[in-house]
């Protein structure tokens, strides 16, 4: 455990018609507010006995820094205290410095359940930022809807659920899965898949929507497949692949089994650049493809709402903070960007609600607004997802995506899509 203080129908809508519909909080989230602690009592924004004292607030940070999720979730762990240290920077929460307890998930859901218990029973954290794999959530969601605490969720999942106890930054099935395979039939022609995924559930009911929106749109599933967490040996499924010759190979590998998948793929003879088949994934970002190596996944396809090469001001300021506070060698993914996200919205919610109680944060929570995300734009919707874009990037071999298709308008959150349950 670490404790540390930090000083320093499913349809489009436009940007402008989410502006205009309601009483949304006024985005200007990264800029000081000047808000004095002595403004805001503590005995009049802590009702409930959370650890807010007249000068700081504590959150609990809990993912999994070891075991073979460490490689995707490290990342955010770094966003999430960069954004700490940055709101700090500011003023705070509510005139209070925030610090934070890390915790360690260690890539094994009972723990995630029992550390997640720790942070909101002892500790009496305000809220937590954690999370990656759905197993995690599932884990550790039943314990923050009994003690009632606020947990920020930053990983693209399969929808499929709604809590009152969390905020989804990432993104659900309707604004990832199936858009990427509308994509991926439409520019690339595509009419058969092969589905691969880890043993667990978000890659199982990922891949269950995935193959009943490839049938409803009268497209075959020629194979599935499922590998336990931290599998490494993919040579007897790349020789089915193979075998089957389908158009598109739709990946969702995740964690450090990633490295031996991409690479012994590339070693099998399958040539990714010339897009025979087209692999496209909905769980290698930046982060993953640091370990995997540029060149044995270059000319892949991703279905994320965020890459680090996107071309706006907030992002150019997000990432050269990033690298100025860990290293210029690290990159930055879809969920690490995501859990930027996190501490911001949380921020922006116990300001809007003028207290740190959890019931009032949540109250608050929809219609939230953050124009200075990096990823461009996002609001907190009703059902507690988030409206944003997709995207579609191409891995490249020095390990960035080039963005080749982004909607238009942002889409809204459906968790529980029509015909997809």
């Amino acid at each position: 455990m670490t404790k540390s203080t930090k000083n320093s129908p499913n349809m489009n809508v436009s940007r402008r018609a989410i502006l205009a519909g309601g009483a949304a909080l006024s985005a200007s989230l990264f800029l000081p507010k000047n808000l004095r602690a002595q403004d805001y009592p503590t005995d009049a924004v802590n009702t409930t006995g959370l650890a807010v004292t007249d000068d700081t607030v504590t959150v609990g940070i809990l993912h999994s820094v070891t075991g073979t999720m460490a490689i995707s979730e490290t990342g955010s762990v770094q966003a999430e205290k960069l954004a700490i240290d940055q709101i700090n920077a500011q003023g705070g929460v509510l005139g209070r410095k925030i610090e934070y307890i890390q915790e360690d998930g260690a890539s094994d859901w009972p723990t995630f359940a029992e550390k997640a218990k720790k942070l909101l029973v002892n500790d009496n954290v305000a809220s937590v930022m954690g999370c990656w794999t759905s197993a995690s959530r599932k884990a550790v969601l039943p314990v923050f809807e009994q003690y009632n605490g606020m947990l920020y969720y930053p990983t693209f999942y399969e929808g499929l659920e709604q809590s009152p106890n969390v905020i989804y930054t990432g993104q659900e099935a309707t604004q990832q899965i199936i858009a990427g395979i509308d994509w991926v039939t439409k520019e690339k022609g595509a009419e058969s898949f092969y589905l691969l995924g880890s043993d667990y559930i978000w890659p199982r009911t990922s891949n269950k929507i995935a193959r009943k929106h490839i049938e409803k749109l009268g497209l075959k599933v020629v194979g599935e497949e499922y590998y336990p967490l931290g599998h490494t040996q993919f040579n007897s499924v790349i020789n089915k692949i193979k075998l089957k010759k389908p158009d598109v190979i739709y990946a969702i590998v995740v964690g450090g089994s990633n490295v031996a998948f991409y690479k012994q793929l590339k070693a099998a003879g399958i040539d990714m650049t010339k897009e025979s088949p087209v692999l496209l994934t909905i769980s290698v970002t930046e982060d993953e493809i640091r370990g995997i190596g540029g060149e044995n996944i270059e000319g892949a396809y991703a279905c994320m709402k965020y890459f680090q090469s996107l071309e706006n001001e907030n992002n150019e300021e997000f990432v050269a903070a990033f690298k100025e506070m860990w290293g210029d060698d690290m990159v930055i993914g879809d969920v690490t960007q995501a859990a930027y996200l996190g501490p911001w919205l949380w921020k922006a919610a116990v300001e809007k609600a003028g207290s740190f109680d959890v019931d009032k944060v949540r109250e608050a929570s929809p219609g939230i607004e953050l124009e200075s995300a990096p990823e461009g734009y996002v609001k907190v919707h009703p059902n507690h997802h988030l409206w944003s874009k997709t995207r579609v990037g191409k891995a490249q071999a020095d390990g960035q995506y080039e963005v080749v298709f982004e909607t238009a308008d942002l889409v809204e959150p459906d968790p529980f899509p029509e015909g997809y349950q």
